[in-house]
């Protein structure tokens, strides 16, 4: 293997396998805070589990995700043809290493639809999602691997909201959202993460820029409140009841278009997402 191939393969299974530090501690705070038996039973089993997943570099989850891709490119860095190729050799091999669940199904695209081409047995077939390729002011070439599941993408959302010149409203419409899809999500606790753009597109990947750039441990207000709300409904983990429905929010709100409406893309990341990774190239 290259170079880069090993640095993104190393960073997949990291994804895969891996809470970050910022992600512990707010199991741990959930764990402290949580009055409900069941539910702190939940984020204890959550989390020892992570421990267990790093220890052994091990998948967290049996669905061990999609790989989404966002690279960071500074002023002087370039991003080639040949760079893209690489990383997508890196991907097949940290999905053989981790290992991913095979999941790439085979033939046309009707096959491909109706799953009647079977699947690869072969994990390194799953193809990563397109690239988000981002310029940075910083001098970096670096790159995030989201190994996103499937349970998050069916509760998730992208729709229009009329914000009638109010943030509350946004956020109320936002929250309306999010408490049937984390209770419809099953794997509780979650954590939501949004983006608002002028399009269906940028929306989506400004979410994607949320989720790779959010932190447990900084929260805006827009974000608190929203997190506040959600767990307001005690859905809890796993649906047992509780004061953690969501851990945090991640939010992303890009630039608007004068319009009565906003493009608002919502994620509930299951309770071991968002797991992500980064390395520098």
């Amino acid at each position: 293997m290259g170079r880069i191939q090993d640095l993104v393969a190393d960073c997949l299974v990291r994804a895969g396998s891996t809470f970050r530090e910022d992600q512990k501690e707010a199991y741990r705070r959930a764990i402290a805070d949580e009055t409900v038996g069941s539910a702190c039973w939940v984020l204890r089993q959550v989390l020892d589990n992570a421990m267990v997943a790093e220890k052994r570099r091990s998948p967290l989850c049996d669905d061990t995700g999609i790989p989404h891709l966002f690279l960071e490119a500074g002023p002087s860095r370039s991003v080639t043809g040949e760079l893209l190729r690489q990383i997508q050799e890196g991907v097949a091999i940290g999905l053989r290493t981790l290992p991913g669940r095979p999941m790439a199904i085979k033939g046309d695209d009707y096959a491909r639809i109706d799953q009647s081409g079977g699947l690869d047995e072969d994990s390194g077939a799953l193809a990563p999602s397109p690239i988000l390729i981002k310029p940075v002011e910083e001098d970096v070439l670096r790159l995030t691997v989201l190994m996103l599941g499937g349970g998050p993408a069916i509760r998730g959302v992208t729709q229009r909201v009329f914000h009638k010149h109010s943030v509350d409203v946004v956020i109320d419409e936002i929250v309306a959202r999010a408490i049937p899809a984390v209770s419809q999500l099953g794997c509780s606790p979650c954590t939501l993460v949004i983006g608002i753009g002028r399009s269906q597109f940028e929306a989506t990947s400004l979410m994607m820029e949320a989720m790779a750039k959010g932190d447990f441990g900084i929260q805006s207000d827009f974000e608190s409140r929203i997190t506040r709300k959600v767990n307001e409904s005690k859905t809890g983990p796993l649906g047992l009841g509780g004061n953690h429905s969501v851990l945090a929010t991640f939010a992303k709100i890009g630039p608007q278009r004068a319009s009565g409406v906003r493009i608002v893309a919502l994620r509930p990341c299951c309770c071991f997402e968002p797991r992500r990774a980064s390395v520098d190239l």
